[in-house]
């Protein structure tokens, strides 16, 4: 194994990577439609003609905030787990509720990869401090410790002055959890004056993790990296020692998307990131997110080659009530679709006169006589709410995926 990466899947050309991927895709997508709610969500798709981006763009999208009533509808997991659930390994409840299954790979959310680019090795002990109650945190954190051969110890939340108990007698080499977290520990140690200084290293998911925070948390000496993850897919991109961007994790396709489409953007462009991954037994086949990121240019000085994002940038649900009718991402992306002469789209929400107010501003090169009043006739018929259109230059927008912004005072 290369001291500086996890393994050799990490520094492929790109175009390697790329090549892997979609030749394996096929097979994921035809294992996927052994359940009953991807043969419903994949309905007359031919597996082996999904083998670029371009064909995997084509899929229809499985929005994570859909999952809730598809698993009410088809319990437990709204039919899209290939494995039965008795025969899984865990099964995990996230806020929702929606429900996931843990698997049976050894490490099924690919979080061995994070904490390896995190200084976490062999032999070391971990303490582990996301939820072990119904949630799936503390047991994709686990899992990637065992892949390592790093000894866990399942702190779990609460409970500070025995964790730190804990931390002083057992001698734990790092953290994983909540950034938080980790700075009410270092707190409660130093309150007790018990030494806690064997933490010299971190990954952190689940929480912002601001600037000032690493550094506190640096100064007192512990260097700690961050993740994004989620419980269907596990770590979707990791921060390495570069500490520029984060580094989409091998074995799944991230893409970015323009909220309330499946259009991937260009590359740069905000958007909501879409995953799919390759679990033999909880399939995602472009799961959309609800998180907003882009992607950088460039590799990373690390020497991962893959892809890397910005983090996380926000929310692409920026669903609004107007005169008390829901305006959607989807309604201006379908504006969109039905002026193709415009470019980037934000609706922008206000008050005038006491009352709701909407202007669409959109970006176009060219602005020919009755355009504005075309675009606004559409708006009204896809929203059912009338709004002006104010039409500005390419380029005049912030590229930062929102497509509603809601500008009304709060209160």
């Amino acid at each position: 194994m290369p001291q500086d990466h996890y393994d050799s899947l990490e520094t492929r050309d790109p175009a390697q990577r790329e090549q892997d991927e979609f030749a394996g895709l096929p097979n994921v997508l035809e294992r996927a439609l052994r359940a009953s709610g991807w043969k419903h969500q994949l309905a007359g798709i031919d597996p082996k003609s999904v083998t670029s981006r371009a064909a995997l763009a084509k899929l229809p999208i499985l929005r994570k905030s859909d999952l809730v009533a598809l698993q009410k509808e088809a319990p437990p997991f709204g039919g899209f787990n290939v494995t039965p659930p008795g025969e899984m390994e865990r099964l995990l409840m996230s806020p929702g509720p929606i429900f996931e299954p843990e698997g049976h790979e050894d490490d099924f959310a690919g979080v061995a990869r994070a904490m390896f680019a995190a200084g976490f090795r062999k032999g070391q002990i971990v303490h582990n401090c996301f939820s072990y109650h119904l949630t799936p945190g503390a047991w994709m954190f686990e899992a990637g410790s065992r892949a390592l051969g790093c000894a866990v110890i399942p702190g779990g939340t609460g409970n500070s002055e025995q964790q730190v108990e804990a931390i002083a007698h057992l001698r734990p080499d790092g953290y994983v959890g909540t950034p938080d977290f980790l700075k009410v520990l270092l707190d409660a140690a130093q309150a007790s004056g018990k030494d806690v200084s064997s933490l010299k290293r971190g990954l952190v998911s689940g929480a912002a993790f601001p600037p000032s925070l690493r550094k506190e948390l640096s100064d007192r000496g512990v260097e700690v990296l961050q993740c994004y993850a989620i419980a269907e897919t596990g770590v979707i991109a990791y921060e390495t020692p570069a500490r520029e961007g984060l580094v989409v994790n091998e074995h799944l396709i991230v893409e970015i998307v323009r909220p309330g489409t499946g259009d991937p953007v260009p590359d740069g462009d905000v958007g909501e990131i879409v995953v799919t991954s390759f679990s033999p037994d909880y399939p995602m086949i472009r799961l959309a997110t609800g998180d907003l990121s882009a992607i950088m240019p460039g590799r990373s000085p690390c020497g991962r080659t893959n892809m890397r994002i910005r983090g996380w940038m926000g929310r692409a649900d920026q669903t609004a009530k107007v005169k008390g009718m829901f305006v959607r991402p989807e309604q201006i992306a379908e504006v969109g679709k039905r002026h193709p002469e415009l470019g980037r789209l934000r609706l922008v929400i206000a008050r005038a006169g006491e009352q709701d107010a909407m202007t669409l501003q959109a970006e176009c090169a060219s602005s020919p006589d009755g355009l504005a009043e075309a675009v606004a006739a559409t708006l009204q018929s896809v929203t059912k709410l009338k709004g002006a259109v104010t039409l500005v230059l390419p380029g005049s927008l912030a590229n930062d995926g929102k497509v509603i912004a809601d500008d009304r005072p709060i209160g």
